[in-house]
């Protein structure tokens, strides 16, 4: 099985490095691009549509070996495609944050609804506790896609940790996913690394999200509350620290959650002197920091609490390092619809 996960994992790197080339052609072509202008630190016109090459990258050739015999990790490859799709559509003509939430929450019950959701209440309760879930961190994972190289960091070395964590615990078909998953990132990252010369887009930061969040679920479904608090915080930690630093400091500051702005954890790091490569460098080291202790944890090395408790004192070494960045969140005129994505700096 190791070699066949090796021979996918080849063909998701070279299948989503390969495929950006057409696509970014695609983009110019039909101007499908994030433009310079205010806050915006890229100089031209930078096309969308690189989700697509890590949605194939990761899909065909995961389905190629696996086919649809595992319920549960079909109706995963299932929804993270019909959210890749949503993004697509998103990134052509945007829609309301109403109904990006409401189709990702039903794609959500689908996988739930295959068995996939945790177990603390031991009641119907657990369903929807993973469907928020899985909804919160798939668009937490789509507001960390603000700089060049972060979001293609953070997911090649979380899904290749998960990867290693999915064969640890005997779950060789969710690994090959993770592996895909991560090699597809990494074909990817060279063509977004800074200066990008394309951007993933929602089709790509939803579908990663999603795909995260579920494979995180999977692997602490039946286990005890401390293992699930550990399994869902750790693998995730990057995203899920971004998303509470800036709804908490806005919320603060009495600004909506849902607009723009550069106050995210990769501005805050660039305000301090870092650049760009280096901020996508440390968001990839914090995620594999994060990810191994989890590893760790699922090894037997050091229990569910106390993995969570050094990740709060991950985070409280984070925020301190943090709390003299100089950033901001510019309020949008009163007619521009309110987003939940997040477009570059």
């Amino acid at each position: 099985m190791s070699g066949t996960i090796a021979l996918a994992a080849g063909a998701a790197c070279a299948l989503s490095a390969t495929a950006v080339v057409p696509l970014r052609r695609l983009a110019l072509r039909w101007d499908l691009t994030d433009r310079p202008g205010g806050h915006k630190a890229h100089a031209r016109p930078t096309p969308y549509l690189g989700g697509i090459a890590i949605t194939v990258g990761t899909v065909v050739p995961t389905v190629a070996v696996l086919g649809f015999a595992d319920p549960q990790l079909t109706a995963i490859l299932l929804a993270a495609t019909a959210i890749s799709l949503l993004g697509l559509i998103d990134d052509i003509a945007p829609l309301p944050a109403v109904t990006r939430l409401v189709v990702e929450a039903v794609v959500a019950c689908g996988v739930v609804l295959s068995g996939v959701h945790v177990t603390v209440t031991a009641t119907w309760l657990d369903g929807l506790l993973t469907v928020v879930w899985i909804v919160v961190m798939t668009n937490s994972f789509n507001l960390l896609d603000n700089m060049d190289g972060a979001l293609g960091s953070v997911t090649t070395v979380s899904a290749a940790l998960l990867a290693v964590t999915a064969a640890v615990q005997d779950r060789p078909e969710l690994a090959m996913l993770l592996c895909a998953l991560a090699c597809a990132g990494l074909g990817f990252l060279p063509h977004n690394w800074a200066p990008a010369r394309i951007f993933m887009g929602d089709s790509g930061s939803l579908f990663i999200g999603f795909t995260l969040a579920c494979s995180a679920v999977v692997l602490v479904v039946g286990r005890d509350p401390d293992t699930v608090a550990a399994g869902l915080l750790l693998p995730t930690f990057v995203a899920t620290f971004d998303t509470f630093t800036v709804f908490l400091t806005r919320a603060l500051a009495g600004r909506s959650p849902l607009r723009g702005g550069t106050d995210h954890v990769s501005h805050r790091l660039r305000s301090m002197g870092m650049g760009t490569r280096l901020v996508a460098t440390a968001l990839g080291a914090i995620a594999a920091l994060t990810c191994a202790l989890w590893l760790v944890t699922t090894l037997g090395g050091v229990s569910p609490v106390t993995a969570v408790v050094a990740a709060g004192v991950v985070a409280v070494v984070l925020v301190s390092l943090l709390r003299g960045a100089r950033v901001h969140s510019p309020a949008r005129p009163p007619h521009a619809p309110q987003r939940i994505r997040e477009r570059r700096r």
